[in-house]
């Protein structure tokens, strides 16, 4: 009987994961799939437009993809910071991953700004803008989303009311920045590399 009781003790007790957690996994997937449509109908349509700005035009944004994919590992840095109850090093991170984001976002303004200004692509061009801007319009608006929810979090941490004890739903929140930052790979790979 001792035998089967130390058994029992040695086998590892099953925690149900965070409601928090379930949610943004179920979000995540939804939003995968809405991607994958628009990715495809990308892929799809390459070459298929016969006039006008061709993929030819699109200058491949290095610095602007180094400054957001830099941002899943200052995001990792703050949630270690909050675990650890370091809230003034957590802010830290989380206003260096806002920035970085922020960085990005600018440069893809920047980018369409010389499409629509100096190549004459916009939307309604052809083919190619439709599908260019659909696409990567709905990753920037994705990291719209991510920076207000960044913003937001970094002015209760300022004000005082971030604890360690909000680790688990920062950690959720950090989860969404993680898609935003893998979702871009699949973007940049697809709209950069094989499109061109």
């Amino acid at each position: 009987m001792s035998a089967t009781v130390a058994v029992a003790k040695m086998e590892p007790i099953w925690v149900q994961p965070s409601k928090g957690r379930v949610a943004m996994f179920c979000l995540i997937v939804a939003e995968s799939a809405i991607f994958t449509i628009f990715v495809v109908a990308y892929i799809y349509n390459i070459g298929k437009s016969l006039y006008g700005p061709t993929p030819q035009v699109l200058s491949v944004p290095i610095f602007n993809t180094v400054c957001l994919l830099s941002s899943s590992l200052t995001i990792v840095l703050a949630e270690r910071a909050i675990e650890h109850g370091k809230i003034k090093r957590f802010g830290l991170w989380w206003a260096v991953t806002f920035v970085l984001g922020a960085i990005f976002l600018i440069g893809t303004g920047v980018e369409w700004h010389k499409l629509i200004y100096e190549d004459g692509l916009t939307i309604s061009t052809n083919l190619f803008g439709t599908t260019y801007y659909s696409l990567v319009g709905l990753h920037a608006s994705h990291v719209v989303v991510g920076l207000i929810a960044l913003i937001t979090v970094l002015l209760f941490t300022l004000t005082g009311h971030v604890r360690q004890e909000h680790a688990e739903r920062l950690q959720v929140l950090a989860l969404y920045w993680h898609f935003v930052d893998g979702v871009w790979v699949v973007v940049f790979t697809v709209v950069y590399i094989v499109g061109r």
